[in-house]
């Protein structure tokens, strides 16, 4: 029966004013011209200008950003207010707030990367660890990039654990760094030989573990 969203709606009273912020500052491709409306096409959802006499409701709309601040300060430059200025949030993200000219919200936003949240999140371990073996894996994971950490951070914590049931045993340093190795991808480990000796651990004394299938 539905077909999913088509257009967010945006009444304005200067339709070439808006036209002006969303095309030429935001960047946006105008996808069409009809009589008192133009569509702005940011790629998903169609944004429609609609020229009115006077705004009765004002919406705010939310845009993903790859930077808070340099998108700010462009739409400032481009005639809109500030709301508040760029800030991080407990939700993870860095968001900035401005007005255009008839009033609605601009919302600019971007989730925050794993190295800006300012704290480490803890494992996902279920066993009995020894606190030197985790804080030796959360060293370790942090060479990892951060975009790719959480599911690192996941799968390499799981197989520790099968390595510590295996041994029956706690988790201990010697399973961290056989359970870091084995859990990546034997054509990637390559890359874990800096991470390993930059912890004074011979990577030479792991090379069963380099070579596991």
């Amino acid at each position: 029966m539905f077909f999913g969203v088509s257009h967010l709606v945006v009444p304005v009273t200067d339709l070439e004013r808006a036209a002006r912020l969303w095309r030429d500052v935001i960047g946006f491709a105008e996808s069409r011209r009809g009589e008192d409306y133009l569509d702005i096409d940011p790629g998903n959802v169609v944004i429609r200008l609609i020229q009115v006499p006077a705004i009765e409701s004002k919406i705010s709309l939310r845009l993903s950003v790859r930077n808070v601040q340099e998108a700010y300060q462009a739409l400032l430059a481009g005639g809109a207010v500030s709301r508040y200025e760029p800030m991080r949030t407990p939700e993870l993200e860095e968001i900035a707030c401005v007005s255009d000219p008839d009033g609605h919200a601009i919302v600019l936003w971007r989730a925050l990367t794993e190295d800006e949240w300012g704290f480490v999140p803890d494992l996902p371990k279920q066993g009995e660890w020894y606190p030197d073996a985790e804080q030796l894996l959360q060293r370790l994971l942090a060479h990892v990039p951060a975009l790719f950490r959480m599911l690192a951070r996941r799968k390499t914590t799981r197989v520790i654990e099968m390595l510590a049931r295996e041994a029956q045993s706690p988790v201990t340093r010697e399973l961290v760094i056989k359970g870091y190795i084995t859990a990546s991808a034997k054509v990637t480990r390559y890359r874990l030989v800096e991470p390993l000796r930059a912890e004074g651990i011979n990577p030479d004394d792991y090379r069963e573990d380099f070579d596991y299938e």
